[in-house]
């Protein structure tokens, strides 16, 4: 197959790869199997982690519906998964949202998309460290037997300190490259999920002990979205139950690192849709318990305590486990550590696929020539998300709370973009292929697009309310809302700004606009940046 190199010193005509419109951009190849990409996604998903920080404020959205929304909240991830599986079969390439949205419906639309990616993750690396720093002195507190210890991390300053030397870390590990990356999850993913399953079993157990006066046996509504009140209360549950099923797609991104597979399906696609089929169990299932265990009163460890809302694992994990409930304090710990260096994968290698691709300033696609690792732009993201954290810490009341709904807000934004660009780039074979390739390829990632997309649009108008989220508003303006339109804004200033440096990748001449259909032999040559 032709290729071309975009690091070449001199302007030249170049060719894309003649089938796949992609190019390889310098990661080492063949250094992650099936089981190393799954264990990646669990550590991106961070399950401890994301289900401490999304169940309290979906349980005060929908209630006693919670496993619904968490059941709902996969029906459209699986729906995405399935267009991200075909897309990654046709365009492997580490710039997933942004490539493949840019080769469907062209640079300014695809620009955006990479834009929701990065700034979702920037937000969720900003969360990340915000919970590693709570159970850190968690930890410590219980470890001491001193509860004060514990009221540290509520000092925004040394909050902010001590969150910036946890990003420092995981950049540093990110930075030695993936082989590095994969070892210290292993650790921590085994530790998390045994520790997390612990918890679960012992929270139906109590549930159902006559002392906890608060428990209730499961009941089948629970499972029910039908019973949710509004429409704006099962919007806002999906864009937090999105948020935890968010990062499954950190696996595709490592297409361009992993090893060959024997089968039809990728070992990155097998890899997902693994880690897809595990996340719904696991998630439905700890809904269900915490609910059951917890009940929704708005005091003690009941969910509707605005107290505990945004750390709801932190009130139950004494009252659940008793003595052991520092094993259940470090296995969050670690789990928002693992997932803080894991999570910076994916926005490092969108941002190496811009830059490659001139959607971004031709630095940050460097690669390390020792680890192989996309360094700048791992850095860059780092820096990025410190900054906004410290900043969200003297605006919001609940910082955590907060940038978990902006962020489904952004998921919602990029993978229904993402979604969508599966029926629209196989819209004149998938039929032709057969019923089944029309149904994965183009009818139920169409679905699972639009479903996003609603919700999106939904949550940011009612994210506009002073009430919406935390409360935490400027000028009567809800902060959650404020927080979506800027970043989207802030997206399209840059895109108009780099399209000034770079107008080859905006006039479709980089990474042209193509369809399943076409003969990409015949398009894939450009012009490096001289123009026409």
């Amino acid at each position: 197959m032709a290729k071309y190199d975009l690091n070449a010193p001199e302007p030249a005509t170049r060719t894309l790869d003649s089938v796949t419109g992609m190019s390889k951009k310098g990661l080492p190849s063949g250094t992650v199997g099936v089981m190393g990409a799954l264990v990646i996604g669990l550590s991106v998903c961070a399950p401890a982690y994301t289900l401490t920080a999304a169940v309290g404020p979906a349980a005060s959205e929908v209630g006693y519906q919670t496993p619904a929304i968490f059941l709902m909240g996969f029906i459209p991830m699986l729906l995405v998964a399935i267009g991200y599986r075909s897309l990654n079969s046709a365009m492997p390439d580490s710039g997933t949202s942004f490539t493949w949205a840019t080769r469907a419906f062209g640079p300014w639309i695809g620009w955006m998309a990479g834009w929701g990616l990065i700034a979702a993750t920037v937000l969720v690396l900003s969360n990340l460290a915000g919970i590693a720093v709570e159970f850190l002195f968690q930890s410590i507190a219980i470890m001491t037997n001193n509860p004060d210890i514990a009221a540290i991390s509520g000092n925004k300053f040394i909050n902010i300190l001590v969150c910036l030397g946890f990003m420092g870390l995981a950049t540093l590990i990110s930075y030695r490259g993936m082989t590095s990356t994969k070892i210290f999850q292993y650790i921590t993913v085994i530790f998390q999920m045994a520790i997390l399953i612990w918890f679960i079993v012992a929270m139906f157990v109590g549930a159902a002990d006559p002392a906890n006066e608060a428990g209730r046996i499961p009941e089948l509504s629970w499972f029910n979205p039908l019973e949710v009140d509004s429409f704006s209360a099962f919007a806002a549950g999906i864009a937090v139950s999105i948020f935890v099923y968010w990062g499954w797609d950190t696996v595709l991104t490592m297409g361009e690192e992993t090893k060959p597979s024997k089968g039809r399906l990728s070992t990155e696609s097998k890899a997902a849709m693994i880690l897809v089929a595990i996340l719904v169990v696991l998630y439905v299932g700890t809904a269900a318990a915490t609910v059951a265990y917890a009940g929704l009163g708005e005091t003690g460890t009941g969910l509707n305590n605005p107290d505990i809302a945004e750390n709801v694992f932190a009130a139950l994990a004494h009252p659940v486990m008793g003595s052991a409930a520092i094993l259940l304090s470090l296995a969050i710990l670690v789990s928002a550590m693992a997932s803080i260096n894991s999570t910076a994968i994916s926005p490092a290698r969108t941002l190496l696929a811009m830059s490659h691709y001139q959607a971004l300033p031709s630095a940050i696609k460097k690669i390390h020539p020792k680890f192989k690792s996309p360094y700048v732009a791992l850095m860059l993201s780092s820096i990025v998300a410190s900054v906004f954290y410290a900043i969200m810490r003297f605006l919001s009341e609940d910082v955590l709370w907060d940038t978990i709904t902006a962020l489904g807000m952004m998921v919602c934004f990029y993978y229904g973009i993402t979604a969508l660009a599966s029926p629209w780039y196989f819209r004149k074979t998938a039929l032709k292929e057969g019923l089944g390739s029309f149904v994965s390829k183009f009818l139920l990632p169409g679905v699972g697009g639009i479903i996003l997309l609603v919700v999106f649009v939904q949550t940011t108008i009612d994210s506009l309310d002073p009430s919406f989220g935390s409360g935490s508003n400027i000028a009567g303006i809800g902060l959650v809302g404020i927080i979506g339109i800027v970043v989207l804004g802030l997206g399209v200033v840059l895109m108009l700004v780099q399209s000034r440096f770079t107008p080859d990748f905006f006039r479709g001449r980089v990474l042209p606009r193509a369809e399943a259909s076409t003969d990409t032999s015949a398009m894939m040559v450009f012009d490096d940046g001289l123009g026409s």
